[in-house]
């Protein structure tokens, strides 16, 4: 094969999935010219695993990424076709967005914005190596011979990276979808240095809808308004579709019991490890041998196809296993396959290699993002490519990097996890991750970082000057509320009584009522009649913030403690090793993973609070000697 020189870009991003869309775009939204590349452009922005978006955890990176100027959340409201709010039972907290998407739509709409994007280039093609001189990467090579020179490269190689797909006793190397695998770049990666992992995550079976018994199955209908994922789509969508809910029996159990030992996850022909959070079937069935049955969830992969997803379904059993465990299920005894559940391996590196920025701390200019870094789920990619993005362009420019917080954001907390603490397993995003999920509402994401993607170039002012008018609307209803009463009078004692709470004979302030269990924003409109006429986000935003007050000022003391720790800034040369107060195990992990602060380094397993104030006083004696120097 002999080399050509195919031109210079600025930043080259290898892949075109959720995680490089998203870095592709943030990168040439900036003004630097970037070029993405893909093993095949009809795989962009494909959807391998479920075609939604969102779900518990992940809806909420989906608005953050859409706050700081991202693409996932527009594309979602042009091509989604139903939506639900998770948890809508229970605290604002946890409540979560998630649709059903259009995957082929998806993916058009996603190739168009990219074919689209100014300063973007979009090719197809295998990148087969990362050339580095002087110490930094400074180009990429294709198989086909073309060497584009570049100053910084975005890794957002999702499944593809040594791509193997398992099905039963079959084993093919490939990517997702049949599509060929990225293997010499595997290679090529190895030998510099980078400490690569065996990680794997599964599929399940597709199936005609024209063979499927809707009748025996319960309807699960979106929501009767649904809210969209995007904080600029002006009118709410539209549901268009309908999924359905089934059961697996004890015959699907038997079924996967007796084939135990051709399950290529408990034959040792699967070597990678699988999500914990989202198992195969087959991993369920011996993970939880006493229940009797599980939920699957029967989803439409697009308004023109007759394929059907089954939700919970995930496996890599042998086909004809596979058929015998659908036939056992009511409403898909007669289920024909159109696609096979699969497993796949492929590699990712440790993320405790990355710092914060996401790039490789071995190797200037190389950014990981997506399953690259270790995690799991479209959403999670996404979010990690538009960092990624956005901070290889600051550092083009000789900006500090673009670093969240946990403490002011799911995308924070996602990879500060990952580069911090590291994960043995594809990492998924739960709202349990968050110590402070009760700030982090999905709801308010825009008042919680668009300012921020406005600070680095990514939303326009007009948009910041919306959201700002927003929030001042909800702190002057607060007032309001707060300094209005509502009159006593029978009507007030009957609403009250059929609220199962107290009387307010002397009347009360109207606060102080919507402060009380069961009783919602919009019911207190009888007793307000100098009630402003408030958009449904505004009303929202004031009962929440109302309602769960003392808890999130607990919350907001709790914020500060963690900033007060975040500000003492650790020198990035310091020699761990060296410092006598520390234990042996911590001395080594604050080594490898070199913290940015004092409140990240008491996140790292392995470092005790005596190792964080062992630290602290080697910090203020550190301090204390460059004060008395002359």
């Amino acid at each position: 094969m002999r080399e050509f020189d195919a031109g210079q870009f600025e930043i080259a991003v290898i892949g075109a999935g959720h995680a490089g869309i998203e870095a592709a775009l943030s990168a040439a939204r900036l003004g630097v010219s970037t070029i993405v590349f893909t093993i095949s452009l009809d795989a962009v922005g494909n959807m391998p695993c479920n075609p939604a978006i969102g779900g518990t955890g992940k809806g909420h990176l989906v608005r953050e990424l859409d706050a700081l100027g991202g693409e996932m959340a527009r594309a979602a409201d042009e091509c989604c076709i139903q939506y639900r709010l998770l948890n809508k039972g229970k605290g604002p907290a946890v409540w979560s967005l998630r649709a059903q998407a259009d995957r082929r739509r998806y993916q058009e709409r996603m190739k168009a914005v990219l074919e689209r994007q100014p300063c973007l280039t979009v090719r197809q093609g295998e990148v087969v190596e990362i050339g580095v001189e002087d110490g930094r990467v400074s180009s990429v090579l294709l198989a086909t011979g073309a060497r584009f020179r570049v100053k910084a490269v975005i890794l957002a190689t999702g499944t593809y990276l040594a791509g193997r797909t398992i099905v039963g006793e079959w084993v093919e190397d490939s990517g997702p979808d049949g599509m060929h695998a990225a293997g010499r770049l595997g290679e090529c990666l190895k030998k510099l240095g980078l400490p690569l992992r065996r990680f794997k995550t599964g599929t399940p079976p597709r199936v005609n809808a024209r063979t499927v018994d809707f009748d025996e199955m319960e309807v699960q209908t979106g929501d009767e308004l649904p809210v969209p994922f995007s904080y600029s789509t002006p009118d709410p969508p539209v549901n268009q579709a309908v999924c359905y809910l089934t059961w697996t029996t004890g015959e699907t159990k038997r079924i996967v019991q007796e084939n135990l030992d051709r399950a290529p996850m408990y034959s040792g022909l699967i070597e990678g490890v699988g999500p914990r959070y989202c198992p195969s079937f087959e991993t369920k069935i011996v993970r939880f041998p006493d229940k009797r049955r599980h939920q699957l969830f029967v989803e439409p992969m697009g308004l023109h196809t007759e394929e059907l997803y089954i939700q919970g379904f995930s496996s890599s059993m042998p086909e004809e296993v596979q058929l015998q465990m659908l036939h056992s299920v009511p409403g898909l005894r007669r289920a024909a396959i159109t696609r096979p559940a699969y497993a796949i391996e492929y590699d990712c590196i440790d993320p405790l290699a990355l710092t914060p920025a996401l790039e490789v701390k071995a190797l200037p200019g190389l950014y990981g993002a997506g399953q690259f870094n270790g995690s799991s789920g479209y959403e999670e990619a996404a979010v990690q490519g538009f960092m990624a993005g956005v901070n290889a362009v600051r550092k083009l420019k000789d900006l500090p990097p673009f670093v969240l917080s946990r403490a002011e954001s799911y995308i924070g907390t996602l990879i500060d996890d990952l580069v911090t603490k590291g994960t043995n397993e594809p990492y998924r995003m739960m709202t349990s991750r968050s110590e402070y999920r009760l700030l982090l509402r999905q709801d308010n994401a825009d008042f919680r970082l668009t300012r921020r993607g406005y600070e680095i170039g990514l939303v326009p002012e007009e948009r910041l000057k919306a959201v700002e008018e927003k929030y001042d609307a909800v702190q002057r209803e607060i007032k309001r509320l707060t300094h209005t009463g509502a009159s006593p009078s029978p009507r007030l004692t009957e609403f009250l009584a059929s609220k199962d709470t107290a009387d307010a004979p002397g009347g009360a302030p109207l606060a102080a009522l919507l402060r009380r269990p069961g009783i919602h924003y919009s019911e207190l409109a009888p007793f307000d009649p100098d009630r402003p006429d408030l958009s449904a986000g505004i009303a929202e935003q004031v009962e929440i913030s109302v309602k769960y007050e003392g808890y999130i000022r607990r919350q907001e003391k709790q914020v500060e403690d963690l900033r007060r720790m975040e500000r003492h800034r650790l020198p990035p040369d310091l020699d761990y090793l060296s410092i006598q107060g520390l234990r042996l195990e911590a001395r080594e992990k604050l080594h490898a993973v070199r913290p940015a602060d004092l409140g990240q380094a008491a996140r790292i397993s392995g470092v005790s609070p005596a190792d964080v104030a062992a630290l602290m006083i080697f910090l203020e004696s550190m301090q204390d000697r460059q004060t008395e120097k002359p």
